[in-house]
């Protein structure tokens, strides 16, 4: 073999090896995020409408207003999950895989498309939960968040969702203060139009 061929073999060795360690590292989960996961992910493109079922600071504006959950866009990772309030397509969910549990946060937009004052929120999985439940306790960013917007109430707020073969709840708790909107699986409705800041 020649100078030349064994340059050339080690530049290909070289070159595999590299394409190797370049790949990217896998995404690492456990069965209950998983399962929890998928069993939202199992309902991309469909859209459902929702009541609230509890809500201990009285009637608002979720009251009277028609409320649609749609499971708009999906991959391995994330989950986009927009929540309409009646006209109000400002909020999307959403729940994304990071490798040491399930992020939950609140894409708040306005009608232009611009970033809420109030957006990015939410919390992160602390336990293996369930197929059909977890649990979101308030992460650092949105704690400081809630300082800066003098509602230092919200840091105790945990999200949380359950996901059955006929429901979909989103609940928000804390110390005095509970909310709830249930889903209705069985029945898909229209899809809404894409949440404020998204295309179609």
């Amino acid at each position: 073999m020649n100078k030349f061929s064994a340059s050339l073999m080690v530049a290909a060795t070289l070159v595999a090896s590299s394409t190797a360690i370049a790949r990217p590292a896998p995404l690492v989960s456990i069965p209950t995020h998983d399962a929890f996961f998928d069993r939202i992910k199992a309902h991309c493109g469909k859209a459902y409408e929702g009541k609230v079922t509890v809500d201990n600071q009285g009637p608002s504006s979720f009251s009277e207003a028609r409320l649609v959950m749609h499971v708009r866009r999906c991959n391995e990772r994330e989950l986009q999950v927009p929540f309409h309030v009646g006209k109000d397509a400002s909020r999307t969910w959403i729940i994304t895989k990071t490798g040491s549990g399930l992020s939950l946060k609140h894409d708040h937009r306005h009608k232009d498309g611009s970033d809420d004052a109030s957006t990015m929120y939410g919390g992160h999985t602390v336990d293996a939960g369930f197929d059909t439940v977890q649990s979101f306790p308030a992460d650092q960013y949105s704690k400081e968040l809630f300082i800066a917007q003098e509602i230092p109430q919200s840091i105790g707020n945990t999200w949380q969702m359950f996901i059955y073969d006929d429901k979909f709840t989103y609940r928000l708790v804390r110390e005095g203060r509970e909310f709830r909107v249930d889903f209705d699986l069985t029945k898909p409705v229209k899809a809404p139009k894409a949440p404020w800041g998204y295309k179609d």
